[in-house]
């Protein structure tokens, strides 16, 4: 068995009245690709902010990266983790330059200040941004890019320091098809390379499962529905009870589709 990256044990965070976690426990191991997905308010977003150790568990233990969680000093263990999310786009400057955006975040930062840079550090960032599909991107700034291209400059933000864990919050939201399908596509091929850190992806839709994942989770109300192997997870009995609706379920060519089951007209 592979090391732990991620182990929680009966991990529940409560928020005065409302539980938003309710005893998860969940192993992700070195060569893990997983998506979690569930409605809104499930508790997607609130699992990772606990595995990129941005908030502590309420109870429950949480193991990150070989360190547990309360134990260990959280500004030395972030730096270990790769995010994307909507917060941290929203708090990138518009007038930054799309290589700096990258580059910064070897100190850990959203902003260009006082810090010094080498060539190392740029030619880092550029074969990052190439990975990612943005590599004519360099010199533009942050804000005048479309969405799917500000979605793949921060997934090679988040690969700059090398991370162990890679956690992606709802990297496809607000694209459109096109938009969806290249991230999806770069996310697949991310994913299949032995280099690539353990990633964890949270949406809301099987169709932006990348091929090449490996395991998935589904949240209702803060509990889980169902965890395990990709294929044992994701399907129509699992999908139906996590999302209340009954649905019909597609794989095709390593991609999902799902549609709400059409109601029977009586004669």
């Amino acid at each position: 068995m592979s090391a732990a990256v991620l182990e929680f044990a009966d991990v529940t965070v409560r928020r005065g009245q409302a539980t938003l976690l309710d005893s998860i426990s969940w192993r992700v191991e070195e060569p893990d690709r997983w998506v979690i997905l569930g409605p809104n308010g499930a508790g997607k977003t609130t699992l990772l902010q606990v595995a990129s150790a941005m908030i502590h568990p309420t109870d429950g233990v949480v193991g990150i990266l070989g360190e547990v969680l309360g134990t260990v000093d959280v500004f030395e263990l972030r730096p270990r983790i790769g995010v994307t999310s909507a917060a941290l786009a929203e708090r990138i400057p518009r007038h930054e330059k799309v290589l700096d955006v990258v580059v910064s975040a070897g100190y850990g930062i959203v902003g260009r200040w006082r810090e010094t840079y080498d060539d190392l550090d740029y030619e880092r960032a550029d074969e990052l941004l190439h990975e990612v599909g943005a590599q004519r991107l360099g010199d533009r700034t942050f804000g005048t890019l479309s969405e799917g291209e500000r979605k793949r400059v921060q997934i090679a933000r988040a690969l700059m320091t090398d991370p162990e864990l890679l956690l992606l919050d709802e990297p496809a939201a607000g694209l459109d098809l096109g938009g969806r399908e290249d991230l999806v596509s770069t996310l697949s091929l991310l994913a299949s390379a032995r280099s690539s850190p353990a990633t964890v992806l949270v949406s809301h839709h099987v169709e932006e499962i990348p091929p090449n994942f490996s395991h998935a989770m589904l949240l209702r109300d803060g509990q889980v529905v169902a965890a395990g192997p990709m294929d044992e997870v994701i399907t129509e009995a699992n999908l139906t009870a996590t999302f209340r609706m009954p649905l019909v379920l597609t794989h095709e060519a390593g991609r999902y589709a799902a549609r709400r089951r059409a109601r029977r007209h009586r004669a």
